[in-house]
């Protein structure tokens, strides 16, 4: 029976006036507690004029990584305060990983400073982020000018079975949800004015309220977010995947420009639908009030298209259309912007994808609410 190993053990001693040697001892593969390398330390310290340390491992039984990890510190100890460290005496196994440490050094961001940054600096750097977020907006929105010239003057680099592509995915494709949505719309619009009007006896201004509130406000407005999420979005996914990829790199390398290959024809096709995508709303909508007025209000057909035509004003009506456009470039211009931009991992895929849903909603709402004061101050 083989006797028990002895515990990890490390002593000091002098060899030279300068020199010290530290002697090791046992297994330093078992589960015993390691020497402290507080203690070996304050050893070292007692002995003046010391410039160099060596090791004598003659007696040291089985290690592994607890060894090696134990010198590493107190190599690292012994050059902060002066002390030569000299390997020679240590196993080619630990000598060679001590250098590969030393050959890789830590990465300077692998522990990240946990001060709390001042209020001061937290406001600057919002403020250079926002800089250079509304840099980046306007470069890419002056791209996207400049290959509109090019379109105008013939020489745009994209082909016309993209666009006509990208026109089915963004119109035909989008009528099924677009009419669920807006006929809901509808349905509440006239339940809300089917509450409070019929107190005082004119549910047939159900009508009027369902066509004005519509044709104005929510049909283009819902259009929009439902386009922002089904199409902004997959607009995104589908750059932010080129550009992992590095699709979007190796059409440059063959002199095409992306802006006009890729983003041109996603936005054409959104300007080009979504106006016509918010007149099939309004339709929807109409009728969504309609099915209540009629089934509910004891309003007839004829009153209710009579009530709805005559509420329908043509400025009106053009606003709709004309602000379903105008959000149409919104979200087009949202989505591009964020795949085009996206970083070059699976995530930052993700992530652009869901900045174009919440940049382009937000800009939807943002610029109905400008809309609506410029309208008040023109008397629209």
């Amino acid at each position: 029976m083989s006797a028990p190993e002895a515990p990890p053990d490390v002593g000091i001693r002098r060899i030279a006036p300068d020199a010290l040697v530290a002697e090791f001892s046992g297994s330093w593969r078992k589960r015993d507690p390691v020497p402290s390398l507080d203690d070996v330390y304050k050893s070292l310290a007692k002995e003046s004029g010391v410039r160099s340390l060596t090791f004598e491992t003659g007696r040291l039984g089985p290690w592994d990584s607890r060894f090696v990890a134990f010198v590493a510190r107190l190599r690292a100890r012994c050059a902060e305060g002066g002390i030569e460290l000299r390997d020679e005496g240590l196993p080619d196994g630990v000598r060679g990983l001590l250098r590969l440490a030393a050959a890789v050094p830590e990465a300077r961001d692998a522990h990240r400073s946990q001060a709390r940054e001042s209020l001061f600096a937290a406001l600057g750097n919002r403020a250079i982020g926002a800089a250079a977020e509304a840099l980046t907006l306007f470069s890419f929105l002056g791209e996207l000018v400049l290959a509109l010239g090019r379109l105008a003057r013939g020489k745009a680099q994209f082909r016309s079975s993209d666009l006509w592509q990208v026109i089915q995915e963004t119109g035909p494709e989008a009528l099924g949800i677009v009419a669920l949505i807006n006929f809901l719309i509808g349905l509440i619009l006239a339940f809300v004015g089917a509450t409070s009007l019929a107190q005082f006896g004119a549910s047939i201004y159900v009508a009027d309220m369902v066509a004005i509130g519509t044709t104005r406000e929510m049909a283009c407005i819902m259009t929009a977010i439902i386009l922002c999420g089904r199409t902004g979005a997959a607009f995104a996914a589908h750059l932010g995947t080129m550009k992992v990829n590095e699709e979007i790199a190796a059409l440059q390398t063959f002199g095409i420009a992306p802006m006009e290959f890729l983003v041109l024809p996603r936005v054409l096709a959104l300007v080009a639908m979504t106006p016509l995508l918010v007149l099939f709303a309004d339709l929807i909508s109409i009728a969504g009030g309609w099915f209540v007025s009629v089934s509910m209000l004891d309003v007839t057909t004829t009153e209710y298209l009579g009530r709805t035509i005559h509420a329908v004003k043509i400025k009106s009506f053009l606003l709709g259309v004309f602000k379903g456009g105008f959000f149409g470039f919104l979200v087009a211009y949202t989505g591009c912007l964020r795949g085009m931009r996206c970083g070059n991992n699976a995530a930052a895929v993700g992530r652009a994808t869901t900045q174009a849903v919440v940049a382009g909603i937000t800009s939807i709402i943002a610029a109905d609410g400008i809309f609506a004061i410029l309208c008040n101050a023109l008397k629209i």
